[in-house]
């Protein structure tokens, strides 16, 4: 797999029914000033998104990689199996993000150099670093989100603003330390355990201020009873790492 890789830096997508804009998506990333290979993972996908990456992928050789799931399987096991085929084909820094272009693809360059070359073990693309950056969104679920990371701020004194971003770079060294397979949950709560674990371990997570755009194309996959998930996860995480020896604030070397 190794010899295949074209970058330094991958992009993880996860799709389920995104054919309005994976090609869109896939094509914005390419034409960036830095070059990151991408990996599309669909969750069998009815609508054929999975088709629309395979025929891409001769335009793009090397570079676009897709892993086909037998089906919806959730959004966390969906990162873990790219996080570890990206770790097994080496590449340095592993980035998230969703395919419907409310995460802007121009900020993968600066979430990019934050790792890269700013100090930052995990970068977030982060909504409310500077205000509340998001656009279309309706103000309950504005209100709902900004609330639910500073509750899970509060409850875990990670000094995060975004809590629940879903537009993270990580450096390789982060996903080798963490043990993957010990991730425990599926849904929304899995972006809030990822950072938690991150910053237990004692790596530098550094927020990059990005303006969140609600989807234009394609169905949300949000609703209420994932950010309940998050809710009540954020309890059973904090007390868990009241009885994990691994969590050491103390940077890995």
């Amino acid at each position: 797999m190794t010899e295949n890789r074209q970058s330094d830096s991958l992009v993880i997508i996860p799709t389920y029914n995104e054919k309005e804009n994976i090609a869109n998506i896939i094509e914005a990333v390419f034409k960036l000033e830095y070059s990151f290979d991408i990996l599309v993972i669909d969750d069998n996908s009815p609508d054929g998104t999975a088709q629309i990456v395979e025929e891409l992928q001769p335009t793009y050789p090397g570079r676009l990689h897709l892993m086909r799931r037998a089906g919806k399987l959730g959004l966390g096991t969906a990162y873990i199996s790219g996080f570890k085929w990206a770790l097994e084909a080496g590449y340095d820094y592993i980035t998230e993000m969703d395919a419907d272009f409310s995460h802007n693809p121009n900020d993968l360059i600066p979430l990019h150099n934050a790792c890269a070359t700013g100090g930052a073990d995990v970068a977030v693309g982060s909504r409310y670093i500077s205000g509340v950056n998001v656009v279309n969104w309706p103000m309950g679920r504005v209100m709902m989100s900004y609330y639910a990371s500073a509750y899970v701020r509060i409850v875990t004194g990670m000094h995060v603003r975004d809590t629940t971003a879903g537009f993270v770079c990580y450096r390789r060294q982060v996903l080798e330390t963490i043990d993957l397979d010990k991730i425990h949950f599926k849904g929304y709560a899995f972006q809030i355990e990822m950072k938690f674990t991150a910053y237990k371990l004692g790596f530098k997570i550094v927020e990059v201020p990005i303006i969140f755009v609600n989807r234009v194309l394609g169905t949300s996959k949000m609703n209420t009873s994932i950010f309940g998930e998050a809710l009540f996860g954020v309890i059973q995480l904090k007390v868990s790492s009241w009885f994990n020896p691994r969590f050491k604030k103390a940077k890995k070397s």
